[in-house]
């Protein structure tokens, strides 16, 4: 099985380590990883910044860099919501992209959702032992139907005890461009969150979107919390303690 892994610009440009984690836990599942070196943006933050010609450009060259491949999987729910939902319609008026981009999305998975849905993976490599909690991103909860999928590959290590979290499917407040546009009401919902965090008295809290992270673990710092922030990938990944 050749698999195409998107590794998205915040995994690139922020925290390589969640893109090398699912590389391996891919590989760990018999897949043949290829990570496309002209893969760039999947265009949502233009598309969102209501740049559609900019959007619908970035959607034809993945359609093209992406072709080939028997599956295509992204460290992100936001991302892969994106290619699978949003291509389709971007291009909805050129017949021949919006085949193109409705066989891309029948292809494109988030990682959780690939490794239990398609692969059944029971058995990963990772050696984490501790307390976490989960975070739901909105993309992948309400878009996608990724709730178990995380649970059930956590559950599959011995050594982590999972303690949900209270509120765990509301929003961290980041989502993309809101929490610059609107900084004052971003900081009041990932406050609420962090609050929650702090209450399960964890030892890291989890989520399958580097963006949701980087909000929760900048407000977890701002408030003197040092709980461990991390994508499930390095959790299910690791092979030492963090």
């Amino acid at each position: 099985m050749r698999v195409a892994l998107f590794v998205t610009c915040l995994v690139d440009v922020m925290r390589p380590s969640i893109g090398f984690a699912a590389m391996r836990l891919l590989e760990s599942a018999g897949c043949e990883v290829v990570v496309p070196k002209s893969q760039t943006c999947c265009g949502q933050p233009a598309w969102s910044a209501g740049e559609a010609v900019a959007a619908q450009a970035l959607a034809k060259k993945n359609i093209v860099d992406l072709a080939g491949f028997d599956y295509v999987v992204l460290p992100s729910a936001s991302c892969a919501e994106h290619i699978k939902n949003a291509y389709p319609e971007l291009l909805a008026s050129e017949l021949e992209w919006a085949e193109k981009a409705t066989e891309l999305s029948k292809r494109t998975y988030e990682l959780t959702s690939f490794l239990v849905d398609v692969l059944k993976l029971a058995v990963v490599p990772g050696c984490f032992k501790g307390s976490v909690t989960y975070h739901d991103s909105c993309k992948g909860l309400r878009k996608l139907g990724i709730k178990q999928q995380p649970r059930k590959l956590l559950a599959a290590m011995p050594g982590v005890f999972l303690k949900e979290l209270e509120e765990s499917e509301e929003c961290c407040g980041f989502g993309g461009a809101f929490s610059a546009n609107f900084g004052e009401v971003s900081t009041v919902i990932v406050d609420r969150k962090c609050s929650f965090i702090a209450a399960a008295g964890v030892d890291a809290v989890l989520g399958g979107d580097l963006g949701c992270l980087l909000n929760i673990e900048g407000r977890l710092r701002r408030r003197g919390d040092q709980t461990k922030v991390l994508h499930i990938a390095e959790i299910l990944a690791t092979e030492e303690g963090f």
